[in-house]
């Protein structure tokens, strides 16, 4: 199964999204090769009936894949809340979304700017984190 159709609404996400099923309490250590084996070479895991998983080449690339990845979560539910058939571009232009944004949110220095906004923000929410 791959995205749930709301979801698809992010496009640029589609191509980085991999899924792993609930096992119940992760307490069985084996459980985390079965969960590398497939997230594979995505960068964002959704944790079927439990939750999401990023990764990145930096904490900065990770949070912000997990923010756009969980705002296509709550687009998903407000979406199907409205019980209405979704209309979809072709697959070609999601697919060209996706390469559009992997290279304005990686390539061009706008990760690092939106990074150090949302420092910016903690920092005047509780520098705390600092220590």
């Amino acid at each position: 199964m791959g995205i749930p159709r709301p979801l698809k609404c992010h496009y640029s996400l589609e191509p980085h999204v991999a899924y792993h099923d609930y096992e119940g309490i992760a307490l069985d250590l084996e459980e985390r090769d079965r969960i590398i084996a497939d997230l594979g070479n995505k960068r964002a895991l959704v944790l079927r009936n439990h939750g999401l998983l990023t990764v990145g080449r930096s904490v900065a690339e990770a949070f912000n894949l997990m923010y756009y990845l969980n705002l296509a979560c709550e687009i998903q539910v407000a979406t199907l809340s409205m019980n209405r058939e979704i209309k979809l571009p072709d697959v070609s232009v999601r697919s060209r979304v996706a390469e559009q944004a992997d290279i304005v949110s990686f390539d061009d220095g706008d990760l690092a700017l939106e990074w150090d906004a949302h420092l910016r923000l903690l920092d005047r929410i509780d520098r705390s984190y600092r220590r």
